[in-house]
C-alpha cells in the first residue's frame, strides 16, 4: 500500500540516527506527554504580557469592538461563503441550484438544509416573505446523496477496525491512519455509531497525550497540496470545505459563532498593525510572487541562523528597551536601507516576531474562524481534531495561510533543535498558543481563569498545528472529487430538464466513455511543453498501468538531453538539464489547473479527466519541489 507518512522532524531525524539517538528521542517523547510546570507558567506569563501590551490593557473591550451577526445574518453570510447564496435568491434557476447541491454527500446536504431552515425561520420572525421551500431543490439529489453516503460509509466500514477505532478505546497507537477518500463528516457518522457500541465503551481510558505517526494512504491520483490548484478551483475547495466543516461541527455538537470586527484606524507604522493583505500587496511590488511579508521573512531568516540553538528561545523575553529601539529602527529603515542584524539578540528578535503576529489588525487565524480553531481543543478524538484543522486551514485566506505556514515551519525547526535550545514541542506550543488564539479583535474564553486545563487544551491545538502541518496543508481526496464533479456539472447546461432525458444522456455519456477505455487499453497522450506563456513544442508519451508523472518528466529530461532546445531547459556543464523547477500540470476538462504529484498514476488520471490537457512548465515560486 502506498502511503504518505506525516511525522514530525524529530521523528524523521530519529529514524536516521543510531540506536543511542533513537533511545534519547524516545525518552524525549515520553517527557512530551504532558506540559510541565515551566510550560504552564510560561503560558500564563505570555497571556499576562499580551494583556499589558499596547492596545491590550482591557481585553474585555473586545466584546464592544466585535459583534456577532444578527439573527439570520450569519446563515445568509454562511450561504454566500459556501457558494449557495442562489438558494435564497428568487431569480435563480432550479438547474443552477441542483448543480450546486448535486456534489454533496447526505450529511453535507443535511447541514445546508439546517442553515436554510434557520434562515427561513429568522425571516418569519422579522415578518419578511420566506424563500420558496427548498425541499423541492433537495429531492432530485436525495437518491444520489444517499448512494454516495452509503458507498462512502461502506468503504470506511471495510477499513481494519484498528484503523478506525478511537485511540482512547485501545492502547496508544504508534501509527494512526488518516483517510481522505471519504468526507470527514461521513467518517464522523461512523465513529459516533461505533462509540455507542457496548464493547467499546467498556474499554475507554484517558489519553496520555502522546502523538502518533500519522499515515495517509496515497490515492492513485497523488497528493494535492494547497499551492497545486488554480485560484478558481481553490475557491470551490473553500466552499465545499466550509460545508463539510459545518456538518462536522453539527455532528460533534460544537457551537461556534463567527465574529465580525469593526474597522480600525490604520497605524502610521509600515510594519506593525498593518492588514496582512495590504502588507503583502506592498511587498509584492518589490518582490513579485512573494507569499509572506518581507519583514516576517527577515525575522525568520535571522532567527533560523542565530536563534534556533539559543536556549529558551521564544520563552525568554527580550529587553523591552532594546525591543522598542529595534522596532523603531526597522520601521524607519526596513524598506529604505539595508538592515544590519549584527548584535541583535535572538530573544529580542523573537519578541518582535510574536508582537508582529498579535498586533495584526485581525487575527492571523481570522476573526471568522478563530473561535472554531479554539473549539478544536474540545474534540476528543485525535483524528477528528485533524479533520477539523485540515478544513480550517483550507478556509483561511491565502495570505493568512501562507504566513501561518511560514511560522509553523520555523517553530518546527525550533523543536527539532530541542537538545540545544531546551524547547520541546509542548514548550513551543504553550508559548505560541496565546499569541495565535488571543486577539483584541475577538472575544476569547482562553483567559477565563488560570486553570491548567485551559492552557493545556489551547497548547494541544498549537501542538497539532506544528506537528502535522504538512498533512494539514493538503487537500483531501474527497474534496478533489467534489471539485471535479462540480466542474463537470457546471459545463453541462441542458436546455431541457426532463429527468428521463437527462438520465438517458448520462447513460449514453457513460457507455461511450467505457467503450473508449476498452478500445484504448494503452493510450498515447500528447504533452505540451510550455515556456512562459507560449507552447514551444510537444512530446508523445505512451501510457500503461504503471506510468507515473515522474516517468513522463524523466522522458522529457531524456529528450532534452538529446536536443537541449526541445524543452528549453537549462543545460548544465555536464550536459544534464535542470528540470527540477518543471512540473507536469493537468489543464482543463474537469479541473482548472492542477500541478501533479510525481507519484500520480497517469492512466488513472487519463480516465478521470480525459478532456484535460497535460502541460510541462516551470513551477511558480513556492511550489512543490520534484
Amino acid at each position: 500500500m502506498s502511503v504518505e507518512p506525516w511525522a514530525s522532524p524529530q521523528d524523521q531525524a530519529a529514524a536516521e540516527h543510531d540506536a543511542h539517538d533513537a533511545h534519547d528521542a524516545a525518552s524525549s517523547q515520553d517527557q512530551e506527554q504532558r506540559p510541565d510546570k515551566l510550560c504552564l507558567d510560561s503560558f500564563w506569563s505570555e497571556v499576562e504580557t499580551i494583556r499589558q501590551g499596547s492596545g491590550y490593557a482591557d481585553l474585555d473591550c473586545t466584546k464592544r469592538e466585535s459583534r456577532q451577526s444578527e439573527e439570520g445574518e450569519q446563515e445568509e453570510q454562511w450561504l454566500a461563503d459556501a457558494g449557495l447564496s442562489t438558494l435564497i435568491s428568487e431569480d435563480s434557476e432550479d438547474v443552477d441550484k441542483a448543480v450546486l447541491l448535486s456534489t454533496l454527500t447526505r450529511t453535507q446536504a443535511e447541514a445546508v438544509q439546517r442553515r436554510l431552515d434557520s434562515y427561513t425561520l429568522s425571516l418569519r420572525k422579522r415578518n419578511k416573505p420566506a424563500p420558496r421551500d427548498v425541499r423541492d431543490i433537495f429531492n432530485p439529489i436525495t437518491q444520489n446523496s444517499e448512494d454516495t453516503a452509503q458507498t462512502s460509509m461502506a468503504s470506511v466500514a471495510k477499513t481494519p477496525l484498528s484503523a478506525v477505532t478511537p485511540e482512547h478505546h485501545r492502547g496508544a497507537p504508534k501509527e494512526e491512519f488518516f483517510m481522505t477518500d471519504v468526507a470527514y463528516c461521513e467518517q464522523a457518522v461512523i465513529f459516533l455509531k461505533q462509540a455507542k457500541l457496548s464493547q467499546y465503551t467498556s474499554q475507554r481510558r484517558k489519553e496520555d497525550g502522546t502523538l502518533p505517526r500519522v499515515i495517509c494512504p496515497k490515492c492513485r491520483l497523488g497528493v494535492t497540496r494547497v499551492q497545486d490548484l488554480s485560484q478558481a478551483d481553490m475557491k470551490k475547495v473553500r466552499q465545499l470545505a466550509l460545508i463539510d466543516m459545518t456538518a462536522l461541527c453539527d455532528l460533534l455538537e460544537l457551537e461556534v459563532k463567527r465574529h465580525k470586527t469593526v474597522k480600525r484606524k490604520i497605524p502610521e507604522s509600515p510594519l506593525y498593525g498593518v492588514p496582512l493583505a495590504a502588507l503583502l500587496e506592498n511587498d509584492q511590488k518589490l518582490k513579485p510572487n512573494t507569499t509572506t511579508p518581507l519583514f516576517m521573512q527577515a525575522l525568520l531568516s535571522f532567527l533560523e541562523k542565530k536563534g534556533v540553538d539559543s536556549e529558551g528561545i521564544l520563552r525568554i523575553p527580550g529587553s523591552q528597551s532594546r525591543v522598542k529601539q529595534l522596532q523603531q529602527t526597522l520601521e524607519t529603515n526596513f524598506y529604505s536601507a539595508p538592515v544590519s542584524w549584527d548584535g541583535v539578540s535572538p530573544n529580542d528578535a523573537a519578541a518582535l516576531l510574536k508582537k508582529f503576529i498579535r498586533e495584526l489588525p485581525a487575527p492571523l487565524l481570522t476573526a471568522e474562524y478563530l473561535n472554531t480553531f479554539s473549539a478544536v481543543r474540545d474534540i476528543t478524538e485525535l483524528r477528528q481534531k485533524l479533520h477539523m484543522l485540515n478544513l480550517l486551514i483550507l478556509l483561511l485566506p491565502e495570505p493568512n495561510r501562507s504566513t501561518l505556514k511560514a511560522l509553523l515551519e520555523f517553530l518546527s525547526k525550533v523543536v527539532s533543535r530541542e537538545k540545544r535550545n531546551r524547547m520541546n514541542l509542548w514548550a513551543v506550543a504553550t508559548i505560541m498558543a496565546p499569541n495565535l488564539f488571543l486577539h483584541k479583535a475577538v472575544p476569547s474564553r482562553l483567559t477565563e481563569g488560570a486553570e491548567k486545563g485551559h492552557a493545556e487544551k489551547a497548547a494541544d491545538v498549537m501542538r497539532l498545528l506544528i506537528r502535522y502541518q504538512d498533512l494539514l496543508w493538503t487537500i483531501p481526496n474527497f474534496l478533489m472529487s467534489q471539485v471535479r464533479k462540480l466542474n463537470e456539472h457546471s459545463h453541462r447546461r441542458y436546455q431541457f430538464y426532463d429527468r428521463r432525458i437527462k438520465n438517458l444522456l448520462r447513460k449514453i455519456h457513460t457507455d461511450s466513455r467505457e467503450k473508449t477505455d476498452k478500445n484504448t487499453l494503452e493510450p498515447c497522450r500528447t504533452v505540451k511543453i510550455q515556456v512562459g506563456d507560449l507552447v514551444s513544442s510537444t512530446m508523445e508519451f505512451q501510457l500503461n498501468a504503471n506510468s507515473r508523472a515522474s516517468d513522463l518528466l524523466a522522458q522529457f529530461q531524456h529528450q532534452s538531453l538529446r536536443s537541449p532546445d526541445n524543452g528549453k531547459g537549462k543545460t548544465r556543464r555536464n550536459g544534464s538539464v535542470a528540470n527540477h523547477d518543471c512540473a507536469l500540470y493537468e489543464v482543463g476538462g474537469n479541473i482548472g489547473e492542477h500541478c501533479l504529484d510525481p507519484d500520480t498514476h497517469l492512466l488513472d488520471l487519463n480516465n478521470s479527466n480525459s478532456g484535460g490537457e497535460w502541460v510541462i512548465k516551470m513551477k511558480p515560486n513556492g511550489s512543490r519541489q520534484l
